[in-house]
């Protein structure tokens, strides 16, 4: 599998989770990398995970994986 990069500009770490945004429920779910790349969602590395910020209003929910 071939690393994938953070999504936002200029940034070059190594992307740890995936963002996807559901507009008509004003939400955004960020969860482990996914699988593939796909078109609507956003690789981000983790500061960027970690500094997320959504509009006001807006639910955030995350999903982790368990850690032993």
């Amino acid at each position: 599998m071939q690393e994938r990069l953070c999504s936002k500009v200029a940034c070059a770490r190594e992307a740890v989770a995936t963002l996807t945004y559901d507009y008509g429920d004003q939400m955004a779910v960020l969860g482990p990398l996914g699988l593939a790349g796909a078109p609507h969602a956003h690789d981000l590395c983790a500061a960027h995970a970690d500094r997320l910020a959504v509009p006001r209003g807006w639910l955030v929910v995350r999903h982790e994986t368990l850690r032993t």
